[in-house]
């Protein structure tokens, strides 16, 4: 296999675009995407500017939880390809300086991976311990139940042995038992196994979630730091540039232990800022940004958030109160059908009414807020979602390619595919895909492209410090980024009014202003406060020169003016 090289700290530097395998491009024309498919389209996911793919499961499985069921750990599920498919992919990934993170599903398996069939078929099967047993229903009643619309309680009747087994998400994913030592060898496997096929990192799914204890919530219980130190312990001694990625949906002072000393996760992501940040632009107010970023810990030096607008799951709103969550319920989820557990089942075009400048914006504050920011496959072209779908399959219909039969993703016939492909007259394939949107510069995405270029071409926005910009405008978020010397100012309009804004930047006197996207530059910073006019919902992404670099980007400025394709997205 071939292998990645660089700093081992990569995954502050890259963009994670999500990719579930069935719905990107079907190469053999069952109706399912598939590996071949996507090694198809590496070019262009290369050419989008992103730098890592984080691959929903494709291991062997019932498919009633879309892969997060798994049957078999180290088998690939035979609508996606073989295991050679796999290699080529990742191979493939690599030449092109892609990084390649799967999923790791540690909390429970499939009631009908081997493990469990043997088991729930004998109290004496020696797979007994895989998993929690109990006589009664009536153990850990503590703990909450997850998917609350669906199931009743975290206890199943297993009538054969006559027993309940215990499970924190849907009734037939029983809960691995990590008390016992012979499951934690065998994830260790299964961790090894992945990485020694080369991939760069583990997407570590409910990990709160994998020990449990009477008297508590079984939830982030010191059991569970105590397996990822040895975890990563190992990951450290035998792949050393290997990434963790925790699925931790907690408040951030209660994920801040999974980072440990630096010697647990490297990454987690950071749930409570997504639903923030549509509160803020819903609201045209800043201060819901503001208020969760300044209520996050610092982490350890080597370690990174993971942020996100949209993927794969509903838009949780765990990490809000109830007045939070009616006012989102009643502001993007009006129809009853868009939501879902205690969330809302949409894509982020239909979130934002299809209207570019929001989008645009919201790709801004994704792009520049601390962390590494993570794209859903499609919202780079805007891709809609289809509510009539059940539980969150609407917004995991196939990629759409072209205005060609199936919207270019497979050649079968329609009724053939895994899902419908999304038909309406605002979202629907005819319309809204990347052969149309490759020909115009001003699409959603080429728009990204430039936007992701941009943010790629400066390490400040994955690795420096935030600083707000505090004023009496709610409408304006604007904040610094800096690494040493590097500076950048964001300055975003949450509002659908043009707004102005006056900012303090004495620290910054004599510095000179330049935009980065066409190297327009302002006026020098001679006095201490400075006046900005932004369009509704517009952005400005300036970097910061100190006095003795001005001259040399002055010239630079003069020679990009002859390039007429290179646009300023705020104006």
């Amino acid at each position: 296999m071939t292998a990645l090289h660089g700093a081992p700290d990569w995954y502050k530097d890259v963009i994670i675009y999500e990719i579930p395998v069935k719905s990107f491009f079907d190469k053999n024309h069952d109706g399912v995407g598939d590996f071949p498919g996507l090694i198809e389209k590496l070019d262009y996911i290369k050419d989008l500017g992103v730098t890592a793919l984080w691959l929903l499961p494709f291991t062997d499985s019932p498919l009633r939880d879309d892969g997060y069921d798994i049957r078999d750990y180290t088998t690939i599920h035979p609508s996606y390809g073989s295991m050679d498919d796999v290699r080529r992919f990742i191979d493939k990934a690599h030449d092109l300086g892609l990084r390649v993170i799967s999923e790791l599903v540690l909390n429970h398996t499939s009631r009908t991976h081997p493990w469990f069939v043997s088991a729930a078929s004998s109290r004496s099967s020696p797979y007994r311990d895989y998993y929690v047993w109990s006589d009664t229903p009536e153990k850990y009643r503590g703990t909450r139940i997850i998917f609350s619309d669906t199931e009743k309680s975290n206890w199943t009747w297993e009538p054969r042995t006559r027993q309940y087994y215990w499970h924190r998400f849907f009734h037939h994913q029983p809960d691995l038992n990590f008390e016992n030592p012979k499951v934690q060898e065998e994830l260790l496997k299964v961790v090894k196994f992945w990485f020694g096929l080369g991939v760069d990192g583990l997407r570590c799914d409910a990990v709160p979630y994998l020990f449990e204890r009477e008297g508590t919530s079984c939830e982030n219980l010191p059991e569970t730091h105590t397996f990822m130190k040895r975890l990563r312990a190992e990951v450290d001694r035998e792949f050393p540039d290997r990434m963790l990625l925790a699925e931790a949906n907690q408040w951030p002072q209660d994920v801040l232990p999974y980072f440990g000393e630096g010697d647990e996760f490297h990454m987690a992501y950071h749930f409570p800022l997504m639903p923030r940040l549509f509160i803020a632009i819903a609201k045209s107010d800043n201060r819901p940004i503001i208020d969760i970023l300044d209520q996050t810990p610092k982490i350890p030096s080597a370690c990174q958030w993971a942020i996100f607008l949209r993927n794969h799951d509903e838009l949780t709103l765990e990490m809000v109160n109830d007045q939070e969550r009616d006012y989102l319920w009643s502001t993007y989820a009006q129809d009853p059908r868009m939501r879902l557990n205690i969330g809302i089942r949409r894509r982020l075009a239909p979130l934002m009414q299809n209207d570019r400048r929001k989008i645009d914006l919201m790709h801004s504050l994704l792009l520049t807020l601390p962390g590494t920011p993570i794209l859903y496959y499609g919202d780079e072209i805007g891709m809609g979602d289809n509510v009539h779908l059940g539980d969150r399959n609407g917004v995991r219909t196939p990629m759409q390619w072209s205005s060609d039969k199936n919207g270019g993703f497979s050649r079968a016939n329609p009724s053939d595919l895994y899902s419908p492909v999304i038909q309406n007259p605002i979202y629907g394939y005819q319309v809204v895909n990347v052969e149309n949107q490759a020909r115009f510069p001003t699409s959603p995405l080429n728009t990204l492209r430039q936007m992701i270029a941009v943010r790629q071409s400066a390490r400040l926005f994955g690795r420096g410090e935030l600083h707000f910009l505090h004023s009496k405008n709610r409408s304006i978020l604007a904040y610094f980024r800096e690494m040493g010397k590097d500076v950048a100012l964001i300055i975003n309009n949450l509002s659908d009014r043009a707004e102005s804004v006056t900012l303090d930047l004495s620290r910054y006197r004599g510095y000179s202003i330049v935009e980065m996207f066409d190297k327009t530059p302002f006026p020098l910073i001679a006095r201490a406060r400075f006046h900005f006019t932004l369009s509704p919902y517009g952005f400005f992404w300036l970097s910061l020169i100190p006095p003795a670099r001005t001259q040399r980007n002055h010239a630079r400025a003069a020679s990009s003016a002859s390039h007429p394709e290179r646009r300023l997205i705020d104006s």
